[in-house]
C-alpha cells in the first residue's frame, strides 16, 4: 500500500452505533483524525470509541442529518474528509482506490462513491439500490450541505467531479423492524422539510406518490428480482413516502 500523501479527516455521525461503530472506524485507518458528531448515545458507542486514536468527539443535540454532517465538516482539521455512515464499510480494494487517486496530481474535488445494498447481510441487486451513489470523499473547502435538506443530505460541490470503481459496502438494513423505524424517521424528517418549503398537504398526492413509489421500486426498479427482500425493500420505500405526507398534514394543523 502506498503511502498517503493528503491528510484526511474521517467523519461520521452516531447515535447508539455501539454494533457498528468499531468496525466503521477501522475503515478511517488511513486517515489523519476521525471527527465523530454523537446525539448523545446511551451506549457503548462513545467509550468503544475513545478506544481509538486521534478521535475527536463532539456531542451535539440532533435536529437533522444535515446540521450534524456540516458540524462535522467546521471541526475537521484538514481539507480533503472522508464521510461514512454508521452501516457503511470500505473495501481493501476501494481503500486502495482512495490512496491512489489522493496522491494524482490531477485529483477531483470531490468523488462518488456507488453502494452496494444489503439486507441482513444478503445482497440486494434491485429495488432502486442498483444507481445508489452519495459524495463520501470530497474536499470541504469545494463542498457543503445544503441547509435546507434536513434528510438525504445533499453536498453542493463547486468543482470537479469524480467518482470510485469500487464499491461501499451499505449495511442499510440489519433486520425488517429496525429499519421500519428508520424509513418512518426519514419520512418525518422529510415531511418537515416540506413545511418549510411552504408545500400543502394533499390526500390525492399521498396516496398517489405512495403508490407510485412502490410501483417503481418493486417493478420499474427491478425489486421483484429480489424476492422477499425486494418485495419488503419496496414497501418501506412506500411507507416512508406515505410517513412523509402524514408529517407534513401535522405540520399545518
Amino acid at each position: 500500500m502506498p503511502e498517503l500523501t493528503e491528510k484526511v479527516s474521517g467523519l461520521i455521525i452516531t447515535y447508539n452505533e455501539e454494533k457498528n461503530i468499531r468496525e466503521v472506524l477501522e475503515c478511517f485507518d488511513f486517515c489523519d483524525e476521525i471527527v465523530i458528531i454523537d446525539s448523545f448515545s446511551t451506549d457503548k458507542t462513545l467509550e468503544i470509541a475513545k478506544t481509538f486514536p486521534n478521535v475527536k468527539i463532539i456531542q451535539n443535540k440532533f435536529e437533522d442529518f444535515t446540521k450534524q454532517r456540516n458540524l462535522a465538516l467546521d471541526n475537521a482539521r484538514n481539507d480533503w474528509a472522508l464521510f461514512l455512515d454508521g452501516d457503511e464499510r470500505i473495501t481493501p480494494q476501494l481503500r486502495s482506490e482512495i490512496v491512489e487517486e489522493l496522491n494524482k496530481t490531477d485529483k477531483k474535488d470531490a468523488y462518488y462513491f456507488y453502494r452496494k445494498f444489503f439486507f441482513a447481510d444478503k445482497p440486494i441487486n434491485y429495488s432502486g439500490t442498483q444507481t445508489d451513489k452519495n459524495f463520501r470523499l470530497f474536499r470541504k473547502s469545494k463542498a457543503r450541505y445544503i441547509a435546507e435538506k434536513k434528510v438525504h443530505e445533499t453536498l453542493k460541490v463547486e468543482g470537479r467531479i469524480g467518482e470510485m470503481k469500487n464499491k461501499l459496502l451499505h449495511f442499510s438494513v440489519s433486520d425488517y423492524e429496525s429499519y421500519k423505524k428508520k424509513m418512518i424517521h426519514y419520512g418525518v424528517l422529510k415531511g418537515q422539510e416540506l413545511a418549510l418549503k411552504g408545500k400543502k398537504f394533499s390526500k390525492l398526492t399521498q396516496y398517489s406518490k405512495t403508490a407510485f413509489k412502490f410501483f417503481k421500486a418493486y417493478i420499474m426498479r427491478l425489486g421483484v428480482l429480489d424476492g422477499k427482500e425486494g418485495y419488503q425493500l419496496s414497501y418501506l420505500q412506500a411507507l416512508s413516502v406515505f410517513e412523509t405526507y402524514e408529517s407534513l398534514k401535522k405540520e399545518q394543523n
